[in-house]
């Protein structure tokens, strides 16, 4: 009896262990077919530029096509939709963003929920943003243009891309930290924004550091501080806004991200690969030429980003008032 006891409880065992093993072959063999990545822009903009840039390290590396998916619209929840819908076994990714963090609160009506239903695979990068203003603007710093901001509430206008940017986000975080006015004029997309601040329709913005270097060393705008949290190693002269308003952070941000229940040994395969890119000099400095940092992590790294991000703009909406276009 004692015999069939342990033999039995020796099959149990086995038993368990059949649906890790099957789960560490199944990681092994992945990718055994093309894998999508969705990105919720358009062709050509820093999303898809990244996307595309680890892709193709993944094809090569894992020996199958990572495929773009580029599916813009409705402030990226078509995109991210098609994702949360699909199979969970690695083989459609989300190019995760700043945006996915802010549309969280400012889109009310959802089909998901970003946070329970993506699941983090890696970071990818960070981006800044340079604060900058019209010349005609009477404020060579950050305590300069809050102060003249408090004595003209209201009547300095800033310019973003559009309602819910991350260039909006930052200034309405600055409105929130600094306790000033600013008077939001949204554009449909980076280059008329741009265009306006150089022509004075609007006096500042928040503007990526590579599409902003040109235009301040030829004087059309003035650089006044980095969003960053750290002086960026491209400017390093440039003071960040967290010198004078302590605490302030507004980056830009990228990853991936997989549906809900993506095996772990899987999102792990993908991490360890993404992180190895993150570490090759062509890579930095291809993201370097983009205005991006290399953010390597864990895939929990990347969850509490998602998680403190998601809260930070959930209260700067909030406090604003802000409502989705």
């Amino acid at each position: 009896m004692k015999f069939v006891r342990r033999e039995f409880l020796r099959f149990a065992a086995g038993v368990a262990v059949l649906p890790a093993l099957c789960r560490i072959a199944s990681a092994q063999a992945y990718p055994s077919r093309p894998v999508r990545i969705i990105v919720t822009t358009a062709p050509g903009g820093g999303p898809d530029i990244v996307a595309r840039l680890i892709g193709q390290w993944l094809s090569e590396r894992l020996g199958q096509q990572f495929l773009i998916d580029n599916r813009p619209g409705a402030s990226g929840s078509i995109g991210t939709e098609a994702v949360v819908k699909a199979a969970p076994n690695g083989y459609t990714l989300l190019m995760v963003g700043a945006s996915s963090a802010i549309n969280a609160t400012l889109q009310s009506k959802l089909n998901f929920n970003f946070i329970r239903d993506i699941a983090p695979v890696a970071s990818i990068s960070r981006t800044a943003a340079v604060l900058v203003v019209h010349p005609s603007v009477p404020a060579p710093t950050v305590p300069d243009l809050i102060a003249h901001t408090k004595t003209n509430p209201g009547k300095l206008t800033f310019g973003s891309p559009g309602i819910g940017s991350s260039p909006h986000m930052a200034g309405e975080l600055l409105k929130m930290m600094a306790g000033i006015n600013l008077l939001h004029v949204p554009y449909r997309g980076d280059a008329a924004a741009l265009t306006d601040l150089i022509g004075g329709q609007v006096q500042l913005s928040f503007v990526g550091a590579p599409a902003a270097t040109e235009y301040i060393r030829t004087g059309k705008v003035r650089s006044l501080a980095v969003t960053s949290a750290t002086r960026l190693q491209t400017v390093p002269d440039i003071p960040t806004v967290g010198e004078f308003v302590a605490g302030y952070e507004a980056n830009g941000w990228a990853g991936f991200g997989a549906p809900r229940d993506t095996p772990a040994e899987i999102v792990a395969k993908l991490n360890r690969e993404i992180n190895a890119a993150l570490a090759d000099p062509k890579i930095i400095a291809r993201l370097a030429d983009l205005g991006s940092t290399p953010a390597a992590g864990s895939p929990a790294d990347f969850g509490k980003l998602i998680a403190e991000e998601t809260e930070k703009w959930a209260r700067v909406i909030t406090f604003a008032g802000i409502k989705a276009e």
